[in-house]
């Protein structure tokens, strides 16, 4: 580990560059929210932010905040959920492994973390979009955003749609995103608060008295290293390591050499200088994974691996499909439909037109398919016969896709290569309690230290679903700025 990493005892300190009671690291929706709650429970903040601006990557993305357990957004569109039918979805989901402890939190708490976000400025517009996809395409507020309604989670836990999008037209993922209208209101309450920001921060190591207690950070500020002084505490909140590619490779080497679905400035900074203190970690392998196939073109046709079978339900969500993918048949996808469920699948409404790729193979037969795409003899045979016989009843007792998405594949049949066809950010991060304290080795909290968002092991384990990020990143981010005021 590089000697700069190392704490820097606070009687080496000379001069105080920057002081306040809280100071936050990371400008992101972790960062935005233990801002406000900071700042409201009394303390002078500070944020310190490596870009030029608030936003990072909760601005750049989709926007979708998992909540449940009856929002405002869910009664008035007709949905039906309770927190404890929240929970058993995300245990079953985000497992296994999945923290017991912070899911129960945020299930119990998302009703009004919900009221937070509305009271805070968030707009989501009263409006459902229900069809499979990665996001709302439209400005629709409620989407089923993490396979609640698809096997086997359908069967677990009452599907609820729990994907809240704030409301944003002409909206352009990766440039101007729904993000951005979950953090633009947010950034106006940091403002309106009073909290100063400095820009163009890199933060470098942390600072401790004799006691071991966090008591700033050592940072760089236009190439000069400046020292920051936080009187109650500071919150860590700078993102994933999904652009560390030392981290990945020790870590998450599924991830080695695939698209890092995050920012280059998620580069596990404040994993490593919290580590050099002790700090504990949990579910580092954990890792999202972006699929490359349209939701409309999946839910159509049937995914196939290199051995020519299927091996998750097409019409769940997409994530879910990535993750099993990468993980499990080693990156190995092929999705076969035909032609008219694949004309259907084109003319849909879909958030990722970008992703309706031409066939590579068409065939009058299964056979000749089969051989065209280099299956072992029988396989993808067999695989069509079963599917077909039971669709033709409307059922598929495999793998449970839907009735309204199970279609006999009829001639003349196609096959998209979905090969490698994933990208992905990491999950694992900090150990933390629910009140966001970033946990020693030892089990204890590190006195002066706080941490929320994807430098945490947050609600998920194992599994995904759209909108965790942000949704625990927001909830325990408050919980972060409300513990550090405490001091």
């Amino acid at each position: 580990m590089p000697s700069d990493l190392h704490p820097l005892p606070a009687d080496q300190v000379t001069t105080w560059d920057h002081e306040a009671d809280v100071v936050v690291a990371g400008y992101g929706i972790a960062g935005v929210s233990a801002a406000i709650e900071a700042a409201r429970a009394g303390a002078e903040v500070l944020v310190l932010e490596r870009t030029g601006g608030w936003g990072g990557a909760a601005s750049l993305s989709g926007g979708i905040v998992y909540l449940g357990g009856g929002t405002g957004l869910q009664k008035a569109l007709g949905f039906d959920d309770t927190a404890e039918n929240m929970k058993t979805f995300m245990l079953a989901a985000l497992g296994p492994g999945a923290d017991e402890d912070k899911i129960a939190e945020y299930c119990n708490g998302s009703v009004a973390h919900y009221d937070w976000l509305v009271d805070n400025g968030v707009v989501f517009k009263e409006s459902f979009w229900g069809e499979p996809g990665w996001e709302v395409p439209g400005d629709d507020g409620l989407m089923y955003s993490g396979g609640e309604n698809s096997a086997p989670f359908n069967e677990i836990a009452t599907p609820a749609p729990r994907g809240h999008v704030p409301q944003m037209a002409d909206k352009r993922t990766g440039e101007k995103g729904g993000g951005f209208m979950l953090m633009q209101p947010l950034s106006q309450v940091v403002e309106s608060l009073g909290v100063r920001a400095e820009y163009d921060v890199r933060v470098q190591r942390l600072i401790v008295d004799g006691d071991g207690r966090v008591v700033g950070i050592v940072a760089k500020q236009y190439g000069k290293e400046v020292c920051v002084r936080a009187r109650r505490g500071v919150v860590l909140a700078t993102g994933s390591f999904a652009y560390n590619k030392e981290m990945v490779a020790a870590y998450a080497p599924q991830l080695n050499g695939r698209p890092g679905a995050a920012i280059e400035e998620h580069d596990g900074r404040a994993i490593r200088m919290a580590q050099a203190l002790g700090a504990d970690l949990a579910h580092m392998d954990a890792t999202e994974v972006a699929f490359f196939g349209d939701p409309q073109l999946m839910a159509r046709g049937i995914l196939v691996n290199g051995r020519g079978q299927r091996y998750v339900p097409e019409d769940t969500y997409p994530g879910r499909i990535g993750q099993l993918t990468l993980l499990k048949n080693d990156n190995q996808a092929f999705l076969v439909i035909d032609e008219v469920a694949y004309e259907k699948g084109c003319a849909a409404t879909s958030s990722t037109p970008f992703f309706r790729f031409r066939p590579k193979w068409v065939a009058e037969t299964v056979e000749e398919l089969e051989s065209d795409m280099g299956l072992p003899t029988g396989t993808l045979q067999a695989t069509v016969e079963v599917y077909n016989r039971h669709a033709a009843q409307g059922s598929d007792p495999v793998l449970g896709k839907k009735s309204e998405w199970v279609k006999p594949i009829e001639s003349p049949f196609a096959a998209l290569d979905l090969r490698n066809c994933t990208a992905g950010f990491t999950l694992g991060g900090l150990r933390t309690t629910v009140d966001s304290e970033v946990l020693h080795v030892s089990g204890e909290p590190i006195p002066g230290l706080y941490a929320a968002g994807r430098c945490t092991s947050g609600v998920c384990a194992w599994g995904y679903a759209s909108g965790t990020s942000l949704g625990d990143g927001s909830f325990f981010g408050r919980r972060a700025g409300i513990s550090a005021a405490k001091g």
